[in-house]
């Protein structure tokens, strides 16, 4: 989710959607305004996680505090990452997360303080693979303990193989193919983007169970481009 509008990530959830990923990345939102789409995801029964900017101990406590279910944190290349990001998402003894229980996540206090410091570390670490320098650490990655998921990120892969865009060239597929096999040995749930339906079958066959599909302002863009040329029929 791109455009910071609530109601995108409402309806999403009322469409049947799982989860969502409300994007600090590449999008435009704050962490202010994003307190809005996660209280939007909570109403509709829609996940919310938020994949933070960098692996910065301070914008993953941010994003857990105002309530995300999970973060998805971009670019992890070796373990030492890998470690750094569990840190700082988990409390004591699990981390160093910093503690604060006047945050919206522990309803602002109303919440017990012991129960929201036992409940706070199930929430989901999910760590992007988008390189060279991830898949020839894969190893070490898979055995860092307390990560819930691995992410292909198949348009950063295609950059770091030379062809930025070619999500689909048999080079990138190969790659993919990999840490998905990889990630399998180690009983590791594996995630990943796509951009085309026929894409769900071939990555679910595979054994990739974290599907994210498209963007809201590309799934906007396809659905007004069908109406425009249904009327120039």
């Amino acid at each position: 989710m791109k455009t910071g509008d609530p109601a995108f990530v409402e309806v999403a959830g009322y469409a049947g959607f799982d989860f969502v990923i409300l994007d600090t990345e590449h999008g435009p939102m704050s962490i202010e305004s994003m307190q809005n789409n996660i209280r939007a995801a909570l109403v509709s029964g829609i996940v919310p996680i938020i994949r933070v900017q960098d692996h910065q101990e301070v914008n993953i406590a941010k994003a857990l505090d105002i309530g995300a279910l999970g973060v998805q944190v971009p670019q992890i290349t070796n373990a030492e990452e890998a470690e750094k990001v569990v840190k700082a998402a988990r409390f004591y003894p699990n981390g160093s997360r910093g503690v604060c229980r006047f945050v919206r996540a522990a309803r602002y206090s109303a919440m017990d303080r012991y129960e929201y410091f036992r409940s706070a570390d199930d929430n989901l670490i999910i760590l992007q693979l988008e390189g060279q320098e991830a898949l020839k650490n894969i190893d070490e990655i898979l055995e860092v303990e307390g990560v819930d998921m691995l992410f292909i990120g198949p348009y950063d892969l295609s950059q770091s193989l030379g062809i930025p865009g070619e999500v689909k060239n048999p080079k990138v597929i190969e790659q993919m193919e990999f840490i998905v096999n990889k990630a399998k040995g180690k009983n590791k749930i594996i995630g990943t983007f796509i951009d085309s339906l026929e894409d769900i079958k071939r990555w679910k066959k595979a054994g990739v169970q974290y599907l994210s599909y498209s963007v809201d302002v590309g799934i906007f863009l396809e659905a007004c481009r069908t109406i425009v040329e249904a009327a120039k029929r």
